[in-house]
């Protein structure tokens, strides 16, 4: 930010009372002789910092509003990637499912048996088998595994839709990022948001299986534009540790839409009717874009004339009225906002790829940081899925334990952020490998076939909420600050690079969850090896002395600094030295 020194001259011997936008302004005296006495210049901005920050702070109420409503863009996230849980539970044979033999030849119908899963036709007088074609069902409630007779072998298509959802992440993140070189990030998340609801809707009642599997790409696609979209506006309004902040707790809302899963559900007797019902709540966060601002900086960067920087003007005038921060608007802010455009638009090009692997740590945390995160986002979804393990009597109470553990490894997070911020990346590291020793135990009690049900199934969440925990901490750290890794022109490619890459693996996921079919353990051992490995590379990593990361205590100085700033209590006061060398005010 471009500041001018303004001067104030003495008038009758006093000086005029200054207005609050000049509180840090260099001021100076039209009288040369009191060249002395001028009054010492403000502490230089922090870095990064320019108008727009100085305006609206680093958070207040107007970014508290934004990043609320943003962060409800999450919650019909989980539901489409967790739905497959209540939409396809698991059915029972011989009492929820049977083979049908009707398509067999009537006349030597006699000479077949069924076996006792109902998946196998024997053949009596040969002793040959071969699979059942055709199912009867008795459940009160349709599924999925019902309208596409995913029983048995067919078991696996359950993964394959799962896949074709997190294939739908991976493409929409990179084209919601794509979008947003030519369309406004509040643009883009509206067009992922009404395109979610069609999508979603169609999702639910196709009746033939691989357009079932294209839409719920599609919906997923839509889903990840908004979250990209939303990220990068409240990432723009916001600055310093809040920032951080915001970013790790971005997923809360992720654990809550889990959390809030089972009880929707329940309303409903068809996964038609769920899709339905995980879709129409989006049409609330397209009315609450209303009150939702667009990225200043965005709009400011792809200025083509005047009103472009009105509209920005407008924007952060009303963010500092809500925030109670008028007082910081300086008399030239229009040009202030101009000249900001300007060098927007004239900001050198970020770094090209390859230089990511150049300089000090560089391929140690290039490495790193793509393996962290890879296997981190492998155990995100893929932990939560696996509970089907469990039991299907078990689903709410589980899914519930582990969005709760979600959540709390968030602000465990945050946690080691703010209090152990040199080395929590050692932290979060550590924790994921004790975590991923204690999954490991699940072959203590795998074959204790006398042991209670109840009891063998909350050891089994007891020993996979801890890990869920760990992950859930590690990611949202990563997330929120990987970016302290590298060099100012290398974090836009280096955080694109590593999620995209991450995102690459999470197709995998869906696909450890056959595992279970070996053995229950053998599933959450995976998951639990991946914990492991992913904190050996997190502990690999180191922020740089010399990166931009905000420090707590500066912060804190900070924020007491606008505090009173705000304080008419501490408003400024200038001197001047009169003839008789009275101080006036």
């Amino acid at each position: 930010m471009i500041n001018q020194a303004s001067t104030v001259q003495t008038v009758g011997g006093r000086s005029p009372m200054p207005s609050p936008q000049l509180s840090h302004r260099h001021i100076s005296h039209a009288n040369p002789k009191d060249e002395g006495a001028r009054i010492p210049a403000a502490p230089a901005a922090a870095p990064g910092s320019d108008v727009i920050t100085d305006v609206v702070g680093n958070f207040g109420i107007w970014q508290l509003r934004t990043i609320l409503i943003i962060f409800l863009c999450k919650i019909p996230a989980a539901w489409f990637m967790a739905c497959i849980i209540f939409t396809a539970p698991e059915l029972y044979p011989r009492t929820e499912f049977t083979c049908d033999t009707s398509y067999l030849n009537s006349s030597s119908s006699s000479n077949y048996s069924i076996s006792d899963n109902q998946c196998y036709v024997l053949d009596d007088s040969s002793g040959s088998r071969s699979e059942c074609e055709q199912f009867t069902y008795v459940s009160s409630f349709d599924s999925l595994i019902m309208q596409f007779n995913l029983v048995c072998l067919r078991d696996i298509f359950i993964a394959w839709t799962q896949y074709w959802h997190l294939f739908g992440v991976l493409v929409g993140g990179v084209m919601g990022t794509k979008m947003m070189l030519a369309i406004s990030p509040r643009s883009t998340y509206c067009v992922g948001a009404i395109a979610q609801i069609l999508c979603g809707v169609v999702t639910g009642y196709a009746r033939d299986f691989s357009l079932h599997c294209a839409f719920r790409c599609l919906s997923a696609v839509c889903c990840a534009i908004m979250f990209t979209a939303g990220q990068a506006i409240f990432t723009d309004i916001t600055a310093g540790m809040h920032r951080i902040g915001a970013i790790i707790l971005y997923d809360t809302f992720w654990s809550i839409g889990v959390i809030l899963l089972p009880t929707l559900s329940s309303f409903f007797s068809s996964w038609s009717l769920i899709y339905v019902g995980i879709t129409f709540p989006t049409v609330m966060l397209i009315v609450l874009l209303y009150w939702t601002p667009d990225s200043p900086r965005w709009l400011l960067r792809h200025a083509i004339d005047h009103h472009s920087i009105d509209n920005v003007e407008q924007m952060v005038r009303e963010g500092a009225e809500i925030n109670d921060r008028c007082f910081k608007i300086p008399p030239d802010f229009r040009q202030q906002l101009e000249q900001l455009s300007e060098r927007l638009k004239t900001a050198p090009a970020p770094a090209p790829w390859t230089q990511l692997w150049q300089g000090r740590r560089a391929k140690t945390h290039m490495v790193a940081a793509h393996l962290a995160l890879a296997f981190f986002v492998i155990n995100f979804m893929g932990m939560l899925l696996n509970i089907r393990s469990f039991g299907r009597d078990y689903l709410v109470p589980n899914t519930i334990a582990m969005g709760f553990s979600e959540i709390i490894g968030c602000f465990l997070a945050l946690h080691f952020t703010l209090k152990h911020n040199k080395w929590k990346w050692q932290c979060a590291g550590t924790f994921n490998i004790l975590a991923g020793m204690l999954g490991c135990m699940g072959w203590l009690f795998t074959g204790a076939d006398s042991m209670n049900a109840e009891l063998k199934v909350s050891l089994w969440m007891i020993i996979a909420t801890i890990p869920k925990a760990a992950v859930s901490c590690a990611q949202s750290m990563l997330l929120a600050c990987m970016n302290e890794l590298v060099p100012a022109n290398k974090k836009q490619l280096f955080v694109f690079s590593v999620i995209t890459w991450a995102r690459i693996w999470l197709l995998s996921a869906p696909f450890f969850n056959v595992l279970k079919r070996i053995d229950t353990a053998l599933s959450l051992t995976s998951y639990s090896v991946f914990s492991i490995l992913g904190g050996i590379c997190t502990c690999l990593l180191l922020t740089p002395r010399t990166s931009t990361a905000p420090v707590v205590a500066q912060l804190e100085q900070e924020e007491q600094q606008d505090k009173k700033e705000q304080s008419p209590l501490n408003a400024p006061v200038w001197t001047i030295e009169s003839d008789v060398h009275n101080t006036r005010l």
